[in-house]
């Protein structure tokens, strides 16, 4: 107890219970939207025009040969100077939607920074692993869908982009557990995250074994929840096209 009883006071079990959560609904907003996005690319990529793949094969290579932390400071000072000085003032001042007893408050400019610049990181790769996905579907499958009458539409609607989502299953799970720990990152523009929490309570109370440490064991926890989650999900597949 006495290595422990300092950092286990109230406040600081609560600031880091309280960062936990943050990193937990930001990670869960980017993967969606990251998941939508990726997708979407994905599908310019393979059936869109020669104009849209072009475009779009450029920003996903921008983007993941960005570094992240390059593309959060961007998005938090850059996306800031080329704003409108009302819009970012606005932005910045705080709102709330009553809902009754409560109130849906907007989210900070850091947040918005944050998630902006997550999901674009995330959709480039999650795009990536659905290519894949698509490249790694038997010239067989697509000549007998032809063969049945399907047009090109109908084909990657039907059979390539669901054998696709099959295969890159396990990789994009990988790419939501980045995602948990990329949240990380946010920190240095100012979001209070996990890490964020834990450098706060570092600084105020010097236990800093103590502060990371129980940090470190949240991020363990929610990543292996997500990776025996996603795995229960490809063992569950009937035809085990998710499985390595």
């Amino acid at each position: 107890m006495s290595l422990f009883g300092d950092l286990l006071a109230p406040r600081y079990l609560i600031w880091l219970l309280q960062g936990f959560g943050v990193t937990l609904a930001l990670s869960a907003a980017v993967c969606v939207a990251g998941t939508i996005l990726g997708l979407a690319l994905c599908c310019l990529r393979a059936v869109g025009g020669r104009l849209a793949r072009a475009g779009t094969t450029a920003c996903v290579g921008l983007i993941r040969n960005t570094p992240l932390l390059v593309q959060l400071f961007f998005w938090y000072f850059g996306a800031a100077a080329l704003t409108p000085a009302p819009l970012t003032a606005w932005l910045n001042s705080p709102h709330g939607l009553p809902l009754g007893p409560t109130a849906l408050t907007w989210p900070a400019y850091e947040t918005l920074a944050g998630f902006f610049g997550l999901t674009l990181y995330t959709a480039a790769y999650i795009a990536e692993e659905c290519r894949a996905g698509l490249n790694g579907i038997r010239a067989a499958q697509r000549e007998a869908a032809v063969a049945l009458g399907l047009t090109d539409l109908q084909v990657f609607r039907h059979i390539a982009l669901p054998l696709a989502l099959r295969i890159a299953w396990l990789p994009v799970v990988g790419q939501y557990l980045n995602t948990i720990k990329n949240t990380s990152l946010t920190m240095t523009i100012g979001l209070a995250e996990l890490s964020y929490a834990a450098r706060e309570v570092e600084t105020e109370s010097f236990l800093a074994f103590q502060a990371f440490g129980i940090a470190t064991l949240l991020y363990v926890g929610a990543v292996a929840a997500v990776e025996a989650a996603g795995h229960a999900v490809a063992r569950r597949d009937p035809a085990g096209a998710v499985r390595r």
